[in-house]
């Protein structure tokens, strides 16, 4: 993962998904204050109750970098930060 401030992080491993040629990843952040992310210009909510924020996202290509947005509220005033995020499948 690239971006943002380096405060935050992503649980790895992350989970894949794939079902019928389409392929998801559930991502974890470190934080419980993402509040939705942005992947290919669709938004995602999180979906945790509680406990860090949670997002199933698709990617299409897991041999290429993924451009995301996530949105914050741990400041001041919510912030949409941009990350990269690449992903390598571990057996």
């Amino acid at each position: 993962m690239e971006g943002g401030s380096g405060r935050a992080s992503i649980a790895s491993p992350t989970t894949l998904v794939i079902e019928d040629e389409k392929k998801e990843v559930q991502i974890v952040w470190s934080s419980p204050y993402y509040d939705y992310m942005i992947v290919n210009g669709e938004k995602y909510e999180n979906e945790a109750t509680e406990g860090n924020s949670t997002f199933t996202i698709p990617v299409q290509d897991l041999d290429q970098a993924l451009h995301v947005i996530a949105d914050t509220t741990a400041m001041s005033v919510p912030h949409e930060i941009e990350y990269t995020l690449t992903f390598k499948i571990v057996e």
